[in-house]
């Protein structure tokens, strides 16, 4: 049986990252001597198979012919006449179509090793543009792979723009399209993901929420960078290097000034009450893209509450009793933790100031944990319930806030 380790495995190990899943491509095999073999099928779509003793995939050699529109149209045909270089370029980058032998041997017939060496992304044949999905995988892959001085080379560029302007980006479906962006959330520089479909034109397809963000100018003592789209790819960064992997924080960050969009031109570069106004984008986009709910809840919550969070030193301790209570603190207290890391991005995610200190992140979560340490057995009274209790608790947690900040004068 010839088998041949491929795609990622092969790319990040000639990278000098680590590793993560293997895949194997089998050439020469048909489905019946692959379970004569002892290997247990689970594709459905195309033929993958489980190793009977490593659990790792393998597929066999294939090729796909384009049958629909969208990434779902497509007819695979797997055969033993199907050749590794015919399984190769069927796939997106040049990066992604290295194998390599069970001896070492490395099987490259598209060039992926020197778009590696020149840190390029290249896609691999012209059939890139029968598959809308690559799009968005170019730009992931730029998230993951710009810190390492990755650039797309620009024949791709202008692939993926016609593919935009052709509509194909239209039938992509709302699960494909956060699984892409959560990821390229988690990854160093989701900038990179963003300014790529921007350059594209494909952000306003799939994010327009986001893209009405590019041109909008902000005030320049607040913003040095101005412009708002480029705050939201800084913030984007900056969550990623305070939360590193942490797609939750990543997608609050994004989403945090959406309202700044709505601004009437006559009050720009100010953007009062951006904050509620960005409120119901960020419902839309969640709703359109079916994102989680915990996703959803605290883009909602930084939305609204980042102002607020960067004034904390001037707010009244019931004001700071509130704001925890709105965003669920008390029931759910990792999201008032969350919030403060999200609201940290936006404050350091500006021109200048990616090194500037926030001291209101750690004053939150030190008021935030003073207001928990009162519990409703702590103001339990003989004939005190319902409504009366709830505000007595209230009343306690507020005092707890005050004397918590009283100890830091």
């Amino acid at each position: 049986m010839k088998t041949y380790l491929v795609g990622g495995a092969v790319r990040d190990k000639l990278l000098g990252l680590p590793c993560g899943d293997q895949d194997y491509v089998v050439v020469g095999e048909a489905p019946e001597s692959m379970l004569a073999a002892g290997f247990k099928t689970v594709g459905k779509d195309f033929p993958v198979f489980l190793h009977p003793q490593t659990g790792e995939e393998y597929a066999l050699a294939r090729t796909e012919r384009k049958s629909g529109r969208g990434h779902r149209g497509f007819v695979v045909h797997a055969e033993p006449t199907v050749t590794l270089e015919d399984d190769l370029i069927r796939r997106d980058f040049t990066i992604n179509a290295i194998a390599e032998a069970s001896d070492g041997t490395l099987v490259d017939p598209y060039g992926g090793k020197r778009d590696l060496d020149a840190r390029i992304l290249r896609h691999v044949g012209e059939a890139f543009v029968e598959d809308p999905l690559r799009v968005l995988r170019a730009a992931r892959f730029m998230a993951r792979f710009a810190s390492h001085g990755f650039t797309v080379a620009p024949e791709t560029m202008a692939l993926m723009r016609g593919m935009v302007s052709a509509g194909e980006l239209a039938d992509l479906v709302p699960e494909r399209v956060w699984q892409e962006l959560s990821r390229a959330l988690a990854y160093a520089r989701p900038s990179a993901f963003l300014r790529t479909l921007h350059d594209c034109g494909a952000l306003a397809v799939v994010l327009p929420e986001v893209e009405a963000l590019y041109g909008i100018p902000q005030r320049a003592e607040y913003h040095p960078e101005i412009d708002t789209g480029l705050h939201t790819e800084m913030v984007c960064d900056m969550a990623a290097k305070i939360a590193p992997g942490d797609d939750l924080v990543g997608f609050a960050a994004l989403t945090h000034d959406l309202g700044k969009a709505l601004t009437p031109s006559d009050e720009l570069p100010k953007h009062i009450l951006h904050e509620e106004r960005g409120l119901d984008p960020v419902r839309d986009l969640c709703a359109r893209l079916k994102v989680p709910i915990a996703h959803r809840d605290l883009a909602l919550s930084a939305c609204r509450e980042h102002l607020n969070v960067h004034r904390l030193f001037e707010m009244r301790s019931k004001s700071i009793h509130d704001l925890i209570a709105r965003n669920d603190g008390f029931r759910l207290p990792q999201r008032i933790a969350l919030l403060a890391k999200v609201c940290e991005a936006d404050k350091r995610g500006r021109g200048g100031m990616s090194e500037s200190d926030y001291p209101q992140a750690a004053e939150l979560l030190k008021l935030h944990e003073a207001a928990q340490s009162v519990r409703g057995a702590d103001v339990m009274r003989e004939g005190l319930h319902g409504p009366a209790l709830g505000e007595a608790l209230r009343v306690a947690r507020i005092d707890a806030i005050r004397r918590a900040r009283a100890k830091k004068q």
